[in-house]
């Protein structure tokens, strides 16, 4: 009995043994992302397909929670700056990849370096990485290609007897003429203070010419000399604000505003960025006015030797990984799946939102709104564009002044010769 007892026993630690050997598979890990975006309308244009890229991540990687904080610009840049002197990070972060931004943040080594082998197939265009790069090291993509441009309402227009502006003089003309009709001739987001900075330089580029835009703002920066061809872009702008060109106020309306000045009929154009050609798709705006909505180029400038295919475009928003994230590898992961070739650059343009910094061309429908197809011809028929903007080629501090002082100069707080020597105190 006790051999039997005994050998009862040995079977049933055999058996226990065979059970314990057979691996047992763990639940995949949970991870949380922490998103921090300057994107904060979840419902349209690029917030729309950066959320639905982070619902089909989750959706594939069920262990992944992707958690979001969304802000507008200016809020955005003020809390990054709150979170890159401490220690919570978020581990995906929206970026500018131009001087300004980047180079300060880069230097604090805050963002982790990316694999460029890893996007030799993403079909990026030739230098849309260039702004997040430094020392052949890459820290950024690239999100779009921006352009910058004055949208107009064909209707406005017409009622008016107003024809697109091919000149600045007929642009002043344009302004006068719907000022008398009683509608904003340009709405202008003043509060946000880049726009006028970008307008500056875009009128630069029509007097200089676009070949050595980018160059030449940089060299003005560094050395704080600003020639001839600046001072008569400054004096420019002031002459289309004192012609009644911007919504009385636009020092202090934000961009919300000044897109809704546009979008309810009450002024004739709207100078922003190619961004905004979801304007065309947004069925929150009144369809007539979705149907209306048509841009233009900065006119030529009379005696400047910038031509109309030379334009104010440029590679500015991105993503990057923070360098002390937890989950590094996965944010990475994260990262590189919204960038496949068919995620960004197709949803955004299917979705009529921007044209994105990789080739679209595959992504092309047949079915684009005639807003989008404009901008094609702007971008495919350009001989040269003007690179990073002058407000965004030197360090913070100068971004600040510089974007300051556009707007003092424009409501007459500086003269030109002040503004300029504002921007000159600066000179590395």
């Amino acid at each position: 009995m006790k051999r039997k007892a005994l050998a009862i026993a040995l079977t049933a630690a055999m058996a226990m043994g065979l059970v314990s050997s057979v691996p047992v598979m763990a639940e995949e890990e949970q991870v949380t992302i922490k998103v921090f975006s300057n994107l904060p309308d979840r419902t349209s244009g690029q917030g729309l397909i950066e959320q639905t890229l982070f619902d089909m991540y989750m959706e594939e990687n069920p262990n992944v929670t992707i958690e979001v904080e969304a802000l507008d610009d200016e809020s955005y840049k003020t809390k990054f700056k709150a979170y890159a002197s401490g220690s919570s990070m978020p581990d995906l972060v929206n970026v500018w990849g131009q001087p300004a931004f980047i180079s300060e943040v880069i230097d604090a080594g805050l963002l982790a370096e990316l694999n460029e082998d890893d996007y030799a197939d993403y079909n990026f265009l030739d230098g849309s990485l260039n702004g997040f790069s430094q020392d052949g090291k890459l820290y950024g993509l690239a999100r779009n290609t921006d352009v910058m441009g004055f949208y107009y309402n064909k209707a406005i227009f017409e009622e008016c007897g107003v024809e697109v502006p091919t000149t600045w003089d007929e642009l002043i003309g344009a302004v006068q003429t719907i000022t008398d009709a009683g509608y904003i001739a340009i709405s202008m987001d003043g509060s946000d203070k880049y726009p006028i900075a970008i307008l500056i330089e875009d009128i630069y580029q029509k007097i200089a010419g676009s070949a050595d835009t980018y160059s030449n703002a940089a060299a003005a920066v560094e050395s704080g000399s600003y020639d001839e061809s600046w001072t008569q872009a400054a004096q420019m702008v002031v002459d289309l604000v004192e012609a009644g060109g911007f919504q009385t106020g636009f020092e202090t309306t934000d961009y919300g505003t000044a897109l809704n000045l546009f979008t309810n009929g009450q002024a004739a154009m709207y100078y922003m960025g190619s961004w905004e050609m979801s304007m065309a798709t947004n069925e929150d705006i009144d369809e007539e006015t979705r149907n209306n909505i048509s841009v233009f180029t900065m006119p030529l400038v009379d005696g400047g030797i910038g031509t109309a295919t030379e334009i104010c475009a440029w590679n500015g928003g991105g993503y990057s990984v923070t360098a002390n994230s937890e989950v590094k590898d996965e944010a990475i992961a994260l990262l590189n799946y919204m960038f496949e070739p068919d995620h960004w650059s197709k949803l955004a343009w299917e979705n009529g939102v921007c044209m994105s910094a990789q080739n679209f061309s595959d992504y092309l429908t047949g079915e684009e709104t005639s807003l989008q197809l404009e901008w094609i011809d702007i971008v495919s028929g350009s001989t040269s564009v003007s690179g990073t903007p002058i407000n965004d080629l030197g360090t913070s501090e100068f971004k600040t002044v510089c974007e300051d002082s556009c707007v003092e100069l424009a409501i007459g707080s500086l003269s030109v010769d002040e503004f300029y020597s504002a921007l000159a105190a600066f000179a590395q």
